[in-house]
């Protein structure tokens, strides 16, 4: 039985959703991505035996960029280097990895995120009892880990919305968004990024169905 999808308001000071064809400068897209919303709804509520499938981003706010410096490693963490820091072999000191960076970054931000709870085709409960969870915890503020806005150091607020949100009327055409990344299944970690053309109209970025069929790439 079909439900409705849910729907989920997030907001806060700053955020950046990195394009990816930036290589060393952040530079934000216009608008969150469908793998930054997915982590949201993560955050807030999260069982192996559904996926959370984003539907639409509404663009509640102005988009205003800004601009700022921000110390980061040049380095990825890794597995196997934490295993070698771990026995002694290798030392890693962040001071000497640190280089400044630039980031172009969107300012005021506010989001309805639209979702569909997608059950695994082995589990037989009803997808209504982990929508009703999912509800009852952001009514209450209830999150597993801080839901954040693109960079951990950017923190999201969110709350049902309460229908007087509506959509800016911008119409951008965004060019190669990321959707997401499929994970390799040898358990390495390593994951190939996906990709579709992106287009906000009338404030609204829909995310093809068809991105999450099964065997898509």
């Amino acid at each position: 039985m079909p439900y409705a999808p849910v729907e989920l308001k997030v907001w806060g000071e700053y955020a950046c959703f990195t394009r990816p064809e930036m290589k060393v400068e952040r530079v934000s897209y216009e608008v969150m991505t469908p793998s930054a919303a997915r982590g949201i709804l993560e955050a807030i509520f999260w069982k192996p035996e559904f996926q959370w499938q984003v539907r639409e981003i509404r663009v509640l706010k102005p988009v205003r960029f800004f601009s700022i410096r921000r110390n980061e490693v040049n380095n990825r963490a890794n597995m196997q280097r934490a295993q070698r820091v771990l026995a002694g072999e290798e030392h890693y000191f962040a001071d000497e990895d640190r280089a400044q960076r630039h980031t172009l970054g969107l300012r005021d931000v506010a989001y309805v995120i639209v979702a569909e709870a997608v059950l695994r085709e082995d589990v037989q409960e009803d997808a209504a009892k982990y929508i009703a969870q999912f509800h009852r915890r952001a009514e209450r503020g209830q999150c597993h880990s801080m839901p954040y806005l693109g960079c951990r150091e950017f923190a999201a607020s969110f709350e049902p919305p309460d229908g007087t949100e509506h959509p800016q009327h911008l119409t951008v055409d965004l060019g190669r968004m990321l959707f997401d990344l499929a994970y390799e299944t040898d358990g390495s970690g390593r994951g190939t990024p996906r990709f579709f053309e992106a287009k906000l109209e009338s404030g609204i970025l829909r995310v093809p169905s068809d991105l999450y069929a099964k065997g898509a790439q």
